[in-house]
C-alpha cells in the first residue's frame, strides 16, 4: 500500500477560483481484533454550521504557507487529537473539486496507535474504524443520475452507513487504489444536499 500511494499519478486541480482543504486518509489496525487494517472516519457535530452530522473524513481549508500533508496532519490532530509525524504520510491522491468551491487533497497516513483518540466536541460528534474489506465488497459502491447533473453520484455503504461525495468520492479512489487500480473521480458528482 506505501508503495501504491507513493507512486500514485496524482492529479491536482489548481484553480485560482478553488481554495484549497486536505483530508486525512488514516490506516491503523481495526479495533475489532481481527488484526485487519481500517481506516478513520467521522461524523461531523451537529453544531456545525456547514455539514452538521455528515460523514467525514478529518480535515479541513489549509492555512497560508501549508502543504496539503501540515494540514492534514493539523486537522487529524484538532478534530481526534492524532499525533501522525511527517515520515508516515504514504502519499497524497487527486484533488476532488467540490461544488463548494474547494478542492480537497486526500492524504494517506499510517498511523501505528489510535488508542490516544481525543475528539473535539465543537467538530466531531464520533469516530469510527472501518476496515478495508468492508470497502472492496462488491455493494459498497453504487452510482447514480439526478436530474441536476449529466455526472453520476457516487455512494459507498460502509458498516451499514450510506456514505455521500465529496467523502464518498475520496474513499472509492482509495479503495481502488486498494484494489491495484488507478481510478479518476473528478467526473463524480455530489448529492444536492452537499453542493452548498
Amino acid at each position: 500500500m506505501s508503495a501504491r500511494c507513493l507512486t500514485f499519478p496524482r492529479i491536482a486541480h489548481d484553480g485560482a477560483d478553488l481554495k484549497r482543504a486536505a483530508v486525512a486518509i488514516t490506516l491503523v489496525e481495526a479495533d475489532d481484533g481481527s488484526g485487519q487494517t481500517a481506516f478513520l472516519l467521522t461524523r461531523r457535530a451537529a453544531q456545525m454550521r456547514a455539514h452538521a452530522g455528515q460523514w467525514a473524513l478529518p480535515g479541513g481549508r489549509c492555512d497560508p504557507g501549508e502543504t496539503l500533508e501540515e494540514a492534514a496532519l493539523r486537522e487529524l490532530h484538532e478534530e481526534l487529537g492524532l499525533e501522525v509525524p511527517p515520515q508516515d504520510v504514504l502519499g497524497v491522491l487527486d484533488d476532488y473539486p467540490t461544488r463548494s468551491g474547494y478542492a480537497v487533497s486526500p492524504v494517506v497516513t499510517w498511523l501505528d496507535d489510535a488508542s490516544e483518540m481525543r475528539l473535539n466536541p465543537h467538530e466531531v460528534a464520533s469516530a469510527h474504524r472501518f476496515r478495508l474489506d468492508q470497502i472492496l465488497e462488491d455493494d459498497a459502491v453504487d452510482f447514480e443520475m439526478i436530474p441536476e447533473s449529466a455526472l453520476r453520484v457516487v455512494r459507498l455503504r460502509v458498516g451499514g452507513h450510506y456514505i455521500h461525495a465529496p467523502t464518498a468520492a475520496l474513499i472509492y479512489q482509495f479503495r481502488e487504489l486498494v484494489a491495484g487500480r488507478v481510478t479518476r473521480v473528478v467526473d463524480l458528482e455530489q448529492p444536492v444536499f452537499a453542493w452548498r
